[in-house]
C-alpha cells in the first residue's frame, strides 16, 4: 500500500552572530555539533522546555505572525493539523516556529501540541515512496510505503528507527529519512 501526500539556524543574540561568523571559519560538519550542543542547553523563558523542540500544529487554521503578538501582520496560514514545526524561541504566550521549508514566525501557543509528528523526506518533493518496516531493520517485511511529504505520528525513536503510526500503517522508518525528530534523539 502506498500512502501520499512542506536548516538554517538563527538567533537574534549577538552570540549568535558571532557563532554563525566562527562556523564558516571552523565548517559546517563541526559546527552543527556546536550548535546542537548549544541548542540542546538552551530553554525557553515562557515554559522552561527545551529550546530548540519540534512540536505539531493543533488546529487547521494556524496564522504565521511577523511578531509575537496580533498585531503583527500574518505572513501565512496553515491549513494543515499535525504538521510538524519546530519552536526556536519563546516570548510569553507566543512560540517562534520553523517549518519544514525554512518559513519562520510567531504562533498563539494554544495553537501547538506536544504530539511529535514528522515528515517523510520532505526536501524530496518527487521521490519514490519510502519503505515502512514490520520491524526497526531494513531486511524486514514491508508494511507500507509512504510518500514524501506524509505527516505521521510519532510513536517512539530509539536515535536510529522510528515507529509511525497513522490511517493504515504502523511500522519503522529510518530516522534519516524524518524531519521533525533531531539526528540521535530519542522519543518515548
Amino acid at each position: 500500500m502506498a500512502i501520499g501526500p512542506k536548516i538554517s539556524f538563527a538567533s537574534v543574540s549577538s552570540f549568535g552572530r558571532r557563532r554563525r561568523a566562527a562556523c564558516a571559519l571552523v565548517g559546517a560538519s563541526l559546527c552543527l555539533g556546536v550548535i546542537s550542543v548549544h541548542a540542546q542547553q538552551a530553554v525557553g523563558s515562557a515554559t522552561g522546555l527545551a529550546i530548540p523542540r519540534y512540536v505539531s500544529l493543533k488546529s487547521d487554521h494556524v496564522n504565521l505572525r511577523e511578531g509575537p503578538s496580533k498585531d503583527h501582520a500574518t505572513k501565512w496560514i496553515y491549513q494543515r493539523p499535525g504538521l510538524p514545526v519546530e519552536i526556536t524561541a519563546e516570548y510569553e504566550i507566543w512560540r517562534r516556529i520553523r517549518d519544514s521549508e525554512g518559513a519562520e514566525g510567531w504562533v498563539l501557543h494554544s495553537l501547538l501540541s506536544g504530539k511529535r509528528t514528522v515528515l517523510i523526506e520532505p526536501w524530496k518533493k518527487n521521490a519514490p515512496a519510502l519503505p515502512l518496516y514490520a520491524q526497526p531493520q531494513e531486511d524486514a517485511d514491508v508494511k507500507a510505503k509512504l510518500a514524501p511529504g506524509v505527516v505521521a505520528s510519532v510513536k517512539s525513536c530509539d536515535g536510529t528507527w522510528c515507529r509511525l503510526k497513522g490511517d493504515g500503517y504502523d511500522g519503522f522508518m529510518s530516522q534519516t529519512n524524518l524531519w521533525g525528530v533531531y539526528p540521535g534523539e530519542k522519543v518515548e
